[in-house]
């Protein structure tokens, strides 16, 4: 059953050289949880922070730490993350041969076990994990930069993984990522997703802005 809508502001977006303020200024603003982008150069074209970031983040905030794992190979990070203090760790269907044990390996260090698929992964590559997880994120964009154009054509694989985790009947977040505002955060939540990643659109107009730009994704949905 789709669950309450929660805003998960992306790092990716906030002024890096301030981050600590940004993650408690968009905690303050009505953030539900933080989501942390972390990319390796390898698996998507871009670089972002480590384990040590995060670690160093931890105790500006008490919302859920949602971290994705854009890397690859992702098992060697899994503990590290895991004791920085990520409360989710997502990683991408695509970055392991043997996901299931990479899940496995997640849920073994107490910490919720997300999976995520690229734009070109079809919904059914992953029907006989979703048992096995807390968090689905369908990416809306090509993984790697911030910024980029919402993907139309994900909200039928949204809509298929809605049908699908509803069958289940269990509480699994159904997640999107990429090109989420105002016009699109309706057509997301429409299509079944339980958790929005907005970065571009929560972190836009500075820190007096912040709690604005969530009440307003709020009102559109």
């Amino acid at each position: 059953m789709q669950q309450p809508v929660r805003i998960a502001p992306s790092i990716l977006s906030a002024d890096f050289a301030r981050l600590g303020e940004e993650i408690r200024a968009v905690d303050e603003a009505g953030a539900d949880y933080i989501h942390i982008d972390v990319m390796d150069g390898h698996f998507v074209p871009n670089l972002t922070i480590g384990p040590g970031v995060v670690k160093a983040l931890r105790p500006h905030s008490h919302k859920v730490f949602d971290v994705h794992l854009m890397i690859s190979p992702v098992d060697p990070y899994i503990e590290a993350f895991a004791e920085a203090g990520a409360d989710i760790i997502t990683v991408h269907a695509e970055a392991e041969a043997d996901i299931r044990a990479t899940i496995e390996r997640i849920k073994s260090c107490g910490k919720k076990a997300g999976l995520s698929i690229k734009p070109a992964t079809p919904a059914d590559a992953i029907w006989d994990l979703l048992g096995d997880l807390d968090l689905v994120l369908v990416m809306t964009v090509e993984p790697g930069f911030g910024g980029q154009s919402f993907m139309e054509d994900q909200l039928e694989k949204v809509e298929s993984l809605r049908a699908r985790v509803d069958a289940l009947g269990t509480p699994i977040d159904l997640e999107v990522d990429g090109g989420i505002d105002r016009e699109t955060a309706p057509r997301a939540v429409a299509a079944g997703a339980d958790v929005l990643v907005a970065g571009s659109a929560t972190f836009r107009g500075g820190a007096a802005a912040y709690a604005d730009n969530i009440r307003r994704l709020r009102g559109e949905i």
